[in-house]
């Protein structure tokens, strides 16, 4: 049913109709199309959906409408919703609030939960402990298996996962279960048995890039999260993990356009708040330009001796600052997979200065000959060749170095992408053109 058909049904007060619609959808195809509602007859559609389902579909949906939603529901309304949400998207939800719809959600909220959210409210940004979630399966190494199963089936419903079961001593995690294993195994076996105790988990202050690198690694659902003295303290589930993926390579995206990421979409951020965003990297851009122009001042006797060579100037930048920018990319993305380290820094300047002799070597050889045909000038063809070689040689091992320098000192390797290269690339590109151009045709700068 498209969006006019079920307006339609909410004026003509078929709520009942429109109600069977909303419960033959999934959860994330309710929120994106509640989504595309006004306001007001997305709040009144909200409330026909089955309080079992209303939590998963109010997650899934944008923060602006939560705030809109959480503002129109009545206190027993968020009182119901607040029983059915997990923790870790309660604290999402809360982090993008105004302060004044955080005061009245968390007066709603029993002792316990409060606590607990404040809690993970106080971890670190983008830290495991800010996005996991303490609603999960604990199990004791002496259950059996039959214990173990009406244990899950008693708290199960109130879990954010149940797949993976975390077995405690003294609130030590000491192995993990499966359901799989659970429900394989015969009803009088020992859990201690059946647990894993080769256990991947991460702490609270871990960066959520490196949880999200281990689920990749490690093809995990959930990940236990560990405080400081080994204690459980939560885990991190893989839709959360997919998340921070996504988040993550849209920070990356950003700021390889050499823009400050934002969090909001395209079209809730203000035409001011875009260019906020741009105009600081533009303008460190710009003037960093300026060397180039510079330099290409200072060869003014090269242009008046040999007036052609300008005409080379853009295809040299172009290239060089193309060949950068493939070796940066290539870098950045081994450095977020974990395929490269900075210890291996000359191990892939090595592999790129191969790389670059023969590009180098090809591209040179074709424009090189080109330019002879066109032109019939040898020494111009020597010019550009030899040029050509040189700049995707330094082009390449500035694409490989820069990310790994600031990945090293902590920085983002994604800033040191495209643009921030380019420019680089560009002044280097000059100065290795005319110093050989000048020594070529014997001119006096």
């Amino acid at each position: 049913m498209n969006k006019e058909e079920f307006i339609q049904l909410l004026q003509d007060k078929k709520y009942k109709t429109a109600q069977n619609i909303l419960s033959e959808m999934n959860d994330m195809d309710t929120a994106a199309f509640l989504e595309e509602l006004d306001a007001k007859e997305c709040a009144l559609a909200f409330r026909l959906i089955s309080k079992e389902k209303a939590a998963n579909v109010f997650s899934c949906m944008s923060s602006k409408m939560q705030t809109y939603l959480v503002d129109m529901f009545s206190e027993t309304e968020l009182k119901e919703l607040l029983d059915d949400l997990y923790m870790d998207d309660t604290v999402d939800m809360l982090e993008d609030l105004p302060a004044n719809l955080v005061t009245r959600i968390l007066k709603n909220l029993d002792s316990n939960k409060r606590s607990t959210i404040n809690k993970l409210l106080k971890y670190p940004e983008d830290s495991a402990g800010s996005i996991m979630t303490t609603e999960y399966v604990t199990l004791k190494k002496t259950m059996t298996v039959k214990q173990a199963m009406n244990h899950i089936k008693d708290i199960g419903i109130h879990k954010e996962t149940i797949y993976t079961c975390y077995v405690t001593e003294n609130k030590k995690l000491i192995g993990i279960v499966t359901a799989k294993s659970l429900m394989t195994s015969d009803d009088d076996e020992n859990i201690t048995n059946l647990m894993n105790t080769n256990i991947i988990s991460v702490h609270t202050h871990t960066d959520q890039e490196q949880v999200a690198h281990l689920f990749r690694k490690y093809d995990l659902i959930a990940m236990p999260v560990l405080d400081s003295d080994g204690c459980l303290v939560g885990i991190v589930t893989f839709d959360d993990a997919m998340d921070v993926m996504v988040d993550e390579t849209n920070e990356d995206i950003s700021r390889m356009a050499a823009m400050e990421p934002n969090e909001k979409t395209y079209f809730e951020t203000t035409v001011w708040q875009q260019a906020k965003h741009r105009i600081l990297w533009l303008l460190v851009l710009m003037f960093s330009a300026t060397i180039t122009g510079s330099i290409i001042t200072r060869y003014e006797n090269a242009f008046s001796a040999v007036p052609l060579l300008v005409s080379f100037i853009p295809m040299l930048m172009d290239t060089g600052g193309n060949c950068g920018s493939q070796s940066s990319t290539l870098i950045i993305r081994g450095l977020a997979l974990g395929e490269i380290h900075f210890k291996e820094i000359f191990k892939v300047m090595f592999k790129e200065f191969r790389i670059s002799l023969v590009v180098g070597f090809i591209l040179a050889a074709a424009n090189g000959l080109r330019i002879f045909i066109q032109y019939q000038n040898f020494n111009i063809a020597i010019v550009i060749a030899l040029s050509l070689m040189i700049v995707v040689i330094v082009a390449k091992l500035i694409g490989c170095i820069l990310p790994l320098f600031a990945n090293k000192i902590g920085v983002d390797p994604a800033i040191m992408a495209s643009p921030l290269i380019t420019t680089i690339v560009d002044t280097c590109s000059i100065l290795v053109y005319f110093n050989i151009a000048v020594h070529v045709f014997n001119i006096v700068v």
